[in-house]
């Protein structure tokens, strides 16, 4: 396997993904777990092939971490702070890690590789909006784990990869109604009870339900199907799906 710096990627450029699913009412983000100890978590991130488009090379670092590619994906900001760098992550996790790694002076030490590491980074931020029963998180070969967590409770991640979930989840806020994009965390069918409850694990607040319903069906973008089976057909509710022609 060729070290990064050797394999053809733009230099200082690269991707982080903010994968955002929902499930039991509540917005998750897919975070993988560095395989080093010191605890680091890290989004799903990876560099741009010299000859590869910047939105080709998001969806395969997506397609990479769920398995799918027919997926929602969008850019949302670029984070390029003068001093962004991962030079004092990267000196933590060497100090903590020093039989995998070697330490700077040692042979084992690989210094082109440090270096090509700890340069200024500038990085396309992209979210992505997946129905989380289609997804089999996939682990690469840096990764001790990947799974999937509530983004009130995420870990505390390297560099400002949690700035950028703020970032991406305030953008999602303001593109939700505009671009009809909400949809793209439910499974093919759902109740309008589980799209309220989805836009209140979004916005993080109650939405009264005649209103919120009201302005759903409004928008004119959902087929009535059957009643959901409860057993009680009287008091069951309609399922919905998106309707294919308006679909994202």
């Amino acid at each position: 396997m060729h070290a990064p710096s050797e394999q053809g990627y733009i230099q200082q450029l690269s991707i982080d993904c903010v994968i955002f699913g929902y499930r039991h009412k509540q917005l998750h983000v897919l975070v993988p777990k560095l395989n080093f100890r010191g605890n680091f978590w890290a989004l799903p991130s990876g560099f741009i092939y010299q000859h590869e488009g910047i939105d080709q090379a998001a969806r395969r670092i997506l397609e990479e971490r769920t398995g799918i590619k027919d997926i929602y994906l969008e850019q949302f900001r670029v984070f390029g702070d003068a001093p962004r760098t991962n030079r004092a992550f990267l000196e933590r996790l060497i100090q903590l890690n020093e039989d995998k790694l070697g330490k700077p002076g040692d042979q084992q030490f690989n210094r082109k590789e440090f270096d090509w590491f700890t340069q200024r980074f500038v990085s396309i931020g992209y979210y992505a909006l997946v129905d989380i029963n289609t997804v089999i998180p996939r682990k690469i070969d840096l990764d001790e784990s990947i799974d999937w967590y509530p983004v009130k409770e995420l870990p505390t991640m390297i560099m400002d990869h949690n700035e950028m979930v703020a970032q991406a989840l305030e953008t999602l806020r303001l593109n939700l109604d505009q671009k009809l994009i909400a949809f793209n965390l439910l499974p093919e069918t759902f109740t309008m009870k589980e799209v309220q409850e989805l836009y209140e694990a979004i916005y993080d607040k109650p939405f009264a339900r005649n209103n919120f319903q009201k302005k759903i069906l409004d928008m004119n973008v959902l087929e009535r199907l059957e009643k959901k089976f409860t057993g009680a057909a009287n008091k069951a509710p309609y399922l919905y799906r998106f309707r294919k022609q308006t679909a994202q």
